[in-house]
């Protein structure tokens, strides 16, 4: 039976993985001090709504209406919910969530309908929070191997930008949406789209050298975030048409990315929650996944009893104090390498009278298909 379109299991070497960046992920947010918090999958369908009808995401929402006829959605992303959660809660609250959204939205191959989420929200913050977020996830990036580059811009700017050329503001939304596809389609295709509003001459002032927007007075909350990144030794490159999709983004935006795809790996930017200053920054395990260099835990053991299970689960409870993972199979011999091999388990630890009568466990190199005879605390320097 296949999965829906958009839609993917997760097994194996690959379910691994993404286990592993979840926990470098979760373990990192919770060094800064970020707080675990979970909210629905399911939310009633004018709360996901909000006041972003217009925005892409937002559209791309997957509908749903219970036996009541209730009219429900599932949550495209975890902003909103903010909104709730942030009620009457001392300020500045720090938060991370890490969990499933879901958007209705064309398929590629590093795009899915069905993402693992993973964000870090300040609500009562400042610019010197934003600097802070964007060093949580370079650290975090670190930690995968991936290489990187941090784009800012702020939305301030472009609607000063917008103002200056007299764009309707009735159109300000549609032309920072346009202005931000531009690392999507030409520079043309753009053109021509923001000439429905008459704002084609924006193109011309986003080209401009960055000591062209000194002269804009938001620009001086894009020095105060370099020069607060500094701090951090976070190299930060300003980016003028950087907009992001949606359209809450009320102040400084972030886009991360990489040379070996083409679509961000980390995005967010500040907006209001419940009229209160926040930031935040998100990613996908699904995007990190396809990037990270990590491995996976090398020292997983699958021990054999041969008719001595007590001694088994003796050793057994000794590998896994020390962190070692392992699995028994009782009496299966014959298939036992197989099994092994199958999971991708590197050691094989034999457990018989013969080996019980030296005082010592059988240990086999699964790659290198060598065997040694060990005592307990051989073996667990061996495994260490």
């Amino acid at each position: 039976m296949e999965t829906v379109k958009g839609f993917r299991d997760y097994t194996g070497e690959q379910a691994q993985k993404r286990a592993r960046i979840k926990s470098i992920i979760e373990r990192t947010f919770q060094l800064y001090n970020f707080n675990p918090i979970e909210s629905p999958i399911i939310e009633y369908e004018e709360f996901v709504i909000g006041n972003n009808e217009q925005d892409e995401a937002v559209s791309d929402r997957y509908k749903l209406e219970d036996k009541g006829k209730r009219k429900l959605a599932l949550r495209y992303e975890f902003t909103f919910q903010l909104k709730r959660i942030a009620q009457n809660k001392k300020l500045p609250l720090r938060v991370y969530q890490i969990g499933s959204v879901f958007r209705d939205e064309p398929v590629s191959l590093n795009r899915l309908r069905q993402i693992t989420q993973c964000d870090a929200d300040i609500i009562g913050s400042n610019i010197k929070d934003e600097a802070e977020i964007l060093k949580v996830f370079s650290d975090i990036l670190k930690q995968l191997n991936i290489q990187f580059e941090i784009f800012i811009n702020n939305r301030k700017l472009l609607n000063e930008i917008l103002q200056e050329l007299k764009i309707n503001s009735e159109y300000k939304q549609q032309v920072i949406r346009e202005i931000d596809k531009l690392d999507k389609l030409s520079e043309s295709e753009v053109k021509e789209n923001l000439k429905k509003y008459n704002a084609e001459k924006a193109l011309e002032i986003f080209k401009k050298p960055e000591s062209y927007f000194e002269k804009y007075s938001s620009y001086q909350e894009i020095k105060a975030l370099k020069k607060q990144c500094s701090n951090y030794k976070l190299q930060v490159k300003f980016s003028p048409f950087l907009a992001r999709g949606l359209s809450y983004y009320n102040s400084s935006v972030f886009e991360i990315k990489t040379k070996k795809i083409k679509e961000t790996i980390c995005a967010g930017g500040s907006y209001l929650v419940n009229g209160i200053q926040a930031t935040g920054l998100s990613a996908s395990i699904e995007r990190l996944s396809i990037l990270a260099n990590i491995k996976t835990s090398s020292k997983k053991v699958l021990i054999i009893s041969l008719d001595q299970d007590k001694k088994a689960i003796e050793i057994s409870n000794e590998l896994r104090k020390i962190n070692i993972p392992c699995n028994i199979l009782f009496g299966k011999l014959s298939k036992a390498l197989d099994y092994a091999n199958s999971y991708n388990i590197p050691y094989v630890i034999f457990i018989g009278k013969e080996e019980l009568k030296k005082k010592k466990l059988k240990l086999k190199d699964m790659k290198t298909g060598k065997e040694k005879l060990l005592t307990l605390q051989q073996l667990i320097k061996t495994l260490k």
